[in-house]
């Protein structure tokens, strides 16, 4: 059973060009990590893998759209999910940033986890935001964001 959930949308201070290209390489999130952590995820430009709460997790691209969309898919997943990553022009060099999740979810996991993964979607949209600001995202200590990701 497919179930379709879309993130809130959020103006990030910086041009979608800039975007797109940190969000393009697969890379670039391991970089994001924690050191302790980056030892479990495996990455390419095409992919990332990490296991997750004892599940392994990978993510491909199947399409990217210059400056606007990024689309992935799961590659080796316990369930089919895909992304759609959304990069759209906003006024004053900004970006309209928001992410649209497809998956196969069985009932009782649609039950146990939707709301979670839209809840999970809005606080990508707003770490996004608030780090394009030079803010530390909500729920964050300093110390916790080990703020490689410079736009």
């Amino acid at each position: 059973m497919s179930a379709y959930y879309n993130s809130k949308h959020g103006v990030v201070s910086r041009p979608p060009y800039e975007l797109f290209m940190a969000f393009t390489d697969m890379r670039n999130f391991r970089q994001m990590l924690p050191e302790d952590k980056r030892d479990s995820v495996n990455a390419t430009f095409d992919t990332i893998e990490a296991t997750v709460n004892g599940f392994k997790i990978g993510v491909k691209v199947v399409e990217r759209v210059p400056y606007s969309k990024l689309e992935l898919e799961d590659d080796n997943a316990p369930f089919h999910f895909g992304l759609t990553v959304h990069f759209d022009e906003a006024p004053e060099g900004r970006t309209d940033f928001s992410i649209d999740l497809r998956a196969d979810l069985n009932l009782m996991m649609k039950a146990m986890l939707g709301g979670k993964i839209k809840e999970a979607l809005d606080k990508v949209v707003d770490g996004l935001v608030a780090v394009s600001e030079g803010r530390v995202p909500a729920g964050m200590n300093p110390s916790d964001f080990p703020g490689n990701f410079n736009f």
